[in-house]
């Protein structure tokens, strides 16, 4: 491949960024596994392994699904702001919305909680150019590099990678923040590899005016980290519990062995004849029905002691309560006991997981944010470049709707809150706030001014 290894180049960036992808990817579907309960099966000698297979598959108890889910169902984002506007951004809302964000946005915090990021992948849009692109991509697929020295502030460059099966070929997108270039490699027959040939598939040079071919001028992947640390990026929520669900699994694997070998425990006979009185053979044979004599004074009938369950029981729980105060999940949604429990106890104990997924909130929040920033510059809208964008999240608490409604009312009469912000407060979306405001207008007006306000149906005549 020409200038393979020429800083920079074409070739040295899709060369690079392809092989830390790959590098990757064994970790993410690590972690995949562990979400969707595909666990390693517990250790087992070879020779046992074939019989008790069945058994061994059986004792997959995922906990690592509630670990995640737990904390993605409580995020959602209902509208961006910038920060002198009172009110949500339309337009910001609009492309958020036309893209199928309200729904697809759930899998980029869902896939950056399982493996640590995803992405955000901006693009003009041909067909409507008030309404760009903006897909969620999985980190499988996609990869981000960052100028050196940035703080991970400054994407140098991304890779977007998929198979083709059409063509049989794997096609790789390539941005820098001047030019677009897209390759093409065949399919290895033997599974994964970083050697492939990259051809050009589609050639996008500089005009001849200068103008640079990435119509945007920037990187357009946006990452989304998960609880990003400095030099390495963002975590799984897993990553430090997966080996306490093999610790479970291993002793559901021992609780099942015993249920299987010890709940029905072996019988024992001392000095029973072996011949009757006739001299012919004689067995012993146990049943629900049956009753077993003998003669012979010294015989004697026993059982071995039932093995108990409970302390696989407790030895479970306890690895559950290290999950749960490792991860901050709620004990009660890991463990499914609840009794006798007021309002106040739950919220306390739910406080943990509350505190996390606002501190989550952040680095996605600002990931939507650049994200929203670019599809902006791409519609040429205002505000493409202000850094007071904020993006509004629903309250990831759960209250009941008579304290939620008494909080709000509260703060509102104590002047601390205007309506708006008790409205945000109480769940409404930017638009349903609109839509209320307008009706606030009407109900203010005398009774004429608002039949002809009603005549002519147009909010337009309300704000003036």
């Amino acid at each position: 491949m020409p200038d393979a290894l020429t800083p920079q180049s074409p070739e040295w960036w899709i060369e690079r960024l392809y092989k830390r992808l790959v590098a990757r990817r064994e970790q993410i579907d690590f972690f995949d596994d562990y979400y969707t309960g595909n666990h390693p099966l517990p250790w087992l000698s070879q020779q046992a392994r074939e019989e008790f297979l069945r058994m061994v598959q059986m004792t997959r108890s995922n906990y690592m699904g509630l670990v995640v889910d737990s904390t993605g169902e409580r995020l959602a984002v209902e509208g961006f702001r910038f920060g002198d506007d009172a009110t949500a951004d339309r337009d910001s809302w609009r492309i958020w919305q036309a893209n199928n964000l309200d729904s697809d946005s759930d899998m980029a915090w869902l896939e950056a909680l399982i493996t640590g990021v995803s992405y955000f992948h901006v693009a003009p849009n041909e067909q409507d150019a008030s309404t760009p692109n903006i897909w969620v991509e999985h980190p499988s697929q996609a990869i981000v590099e960052h100028l050196p020295g940035t703080n991970r502030r400054v994407r140098a460059a991304s890779l977007k990678v998929w198979d083709d099966d059409w063509t049989g070929e794997i096609h790789a997108t390539l941005q820098t923040p001047g030019f677009l270039y897209k390759f093409k490699a065949p399919r290895p027959s033997g599974g994964v590899t970083t050697s492939l040939r990259w051809v050009e598939r589609e050639v996008l040079k500089e005009q001849p005016n200068g103008q640079r071919r990435n119509p945007l001028g920037a990187v357009s992947m946006v990452e989304v980290a998960n609880n990003p640390r400095l030099l390495s990026g963002g975590q799984s929520e897993l990553y430090d519990v997966t080996d306490i669900q093999d610790r479970i699994n291993k002793t559901l694997f021992d609780r099942m062995q015993t249920q299987e070998f010890g709940v029905d425990p072996q019988k024992w006979a001392k000095a029973f004849p072996k011949e009757d009185a006739d001299g012919n053979p004689q067995t012993i044979e146990f049943g629900r029905n049956r009753m077993v004599t003998t003669d012979v004074a010294e015989t004697q009938f026993g059982n071995f002691a039932v093995a108990a369950l409970s302390p696989y029981s407790e030895a479970k729980r306890e690895d559950v309560k290290d999950i749960a105060s490792r991860t901050r999940t709620p004990a009660q949604y890991l463990l499914g006991e609840m009794s006798n429990v007021n309002g106040e106890t739950l919220k306390a104990s739910e406080s943990g997981l509350i505190s996390k997924v606002k501190q989550r909130q952040r680095p996605f929040g600002e990931a939507a944010e650049e994200a929203m920033r670019l599809a902006r510059r791409a519609a040429n809208l205002s505000g493409a470049a202000d850094a007071r964008m904020e993006t509004l999240w629903v309250d990831p608490q759960y209250r009941t709707e008579g304290e939620r409604t008494d909080a709000i009312v509260k703060r509102l009469q104590a002047g601390i809150s205007s309506l708006r912000q008790a409205r945000e407060d109480y769940g409404y979306t930017a638009t349903e706030i609109e839509r209320l405001e307008a009706d606030d207008k009407t109900s203010a007006l005398d009774p004429v001014t608002r039949a002809i306000v009603d005549g002519l149906g147009n909010d337009a005549a309300i704000g003036a």
